[in-house]
């Protein structure tokens, strides 16, 4: 009898949601949410018995019970650090998420309505790698200022199931590889991955590393003081200069590689330069992720959705091959890895993690 498991992943304007036997998908459905619906809500946690209902109703239309289910798995929020794996959700977890005490956002959601289904159906709720997935080295996390350090905030979910799936297909444990893998997409996460951690990786979400469709990168830093100083900017506005108006869209006015390739292809030697200028900085983040396995790399993983892009990934290549053999895993398929990681527990591949109090 195959375990039944649905999989939800809240985002700002809709709330994604799976049903899988075992690991294989029997449908998925994107609940799209308007702006005109979102904008009636004072908090996120506000939204959380409006997008209820739209799942229940959605739920009702193919005629799945909440009783049917093995397990409810949601996409994990901004929670203390906490090392990779399949986490059961505990009070202090929903408590954490309620309150928004590591942050604010709409993946928050994600273990608050997976444990208000399962407790309809009386099945356990989970959440699986989520972003604040910390397993950096010590000297990873050191820079040139005692006051900020360095953060593992990343795509955990996509890069571990990512990671996890190429060890199986050349039937090799997880935790016997050196792995890089880059998650490409709006933002841009290269992670040197060995024996199972992730010991050294970018913040994707502040827009540190390479310079991504939306993030800034790393940046000359007297330069950019000075601009801040200069304009007299807050902190708001600094923000999204380095993530949502950085990269591509600060050099070309757009974050769709897509439009980018077709400008480049019509003549266009600005978004050329810019665009071989992205691949190539993401090049050098993961020949920098080589270093802490002394460059004993067993394999280049490419995912995300700017993986899909043939043109970009074989120029990729031609800079990073020479350090491992690249394997491209194209899109996120984030509701599949939280199938995946729930269906490890529920089989004793992996036993569930505890929440820190």
């Amino acid at each position: 009898m195959a375990y039944q498991i649905l999989t939800i992943n809240p985002g700002s304007t809709s709330t994604k949601i799976g049903l899988y036997h075992d690991t294989n998908e029997v449908f998925t459905q994107n609940i799209s949410h308007s702006a005109e619906e979102i904008a009636q809500f004072t908090t996120i946690t506000d939204q959380l018995d409006y997008r209820l209902e739209k799942i229940n109703d959605f739920l009702t239309t193919q005629n799945v019970k909440s009783t049917d289910f093995a397990a409810v798995v949601g996409r994990g929020g901004l929670l203390k650090p906490m090392v990779g794996g399949t986490y059961q959700v505990t009070d202090s977890m929903l408590d954490d998420l309620k309150h928004s005490r590591y942050g604010s956002h709409a993946s928050n959601l994600g273990a608050i309505l997976a444990d208000l289904i399962a407790k309809q159906g009386c099945c356990p709720a989970y959440i699986v790698d989520p972003v604040v997935v910390d397993e950096l080295a010590p000297v990873a996390r050191i820079t040139g200022r005692p006051e900020a350090p360095r953060k593992s905030i990343f795509h955990a979910l996509n890069q571990k199931a990512a990671a996890k799936r190429f060890a199986k297909s050349i039937n090799r444990p997880y935790n016997s590889l050196n792995l890089i893998v880059a998650h490409l997409g709006g933002g841009i996460s290269v992670g040197c991955h060995t024996f199972g951690e992730v010991v050294d990786v970018n913040n994707a979400l502040d827009g540190d590393g390479p310079f991504s469709p939306e993030r800034a990168g790393t940046l000359p830093a007297g330069q950019f003081i000075e601009k801040v100083i200069t304009e007299k900017l807050d902190y708001t506005a600094v923000a999204k200069l380095l993530a949502g108006k950085g990269g591509l869209v600060a050099h070309l006015g757009t974050n769709d590689v897509r439009e980018v390739e077709h400008r480049a292809a019509a003549g266009d030697t600005q978004a050329e330069l810019i665009y071989q200028a992205m691949i190539y900085t993401i090049a050098k983040s993961i020949a920098a992720a080589a270093v802490p396995v002394c460059g004993k790399v067993d394999h280049i993983i490419l995912i995300g959705g700017i993986a899909y892009s043939e043109q970009l990934t074989t120029k990729l290549k031609e800079y990073i091959s020479f350090i491992a053999p690249v394997t491209v895993l194209p899109g996120e398929n984030e509701l599949q890895a939280l199938a995946e990681g729930a269906y490890r527990v529920l089989t004793g591949e992996e036993t569930a993690r505890e929440y820190a109090e």
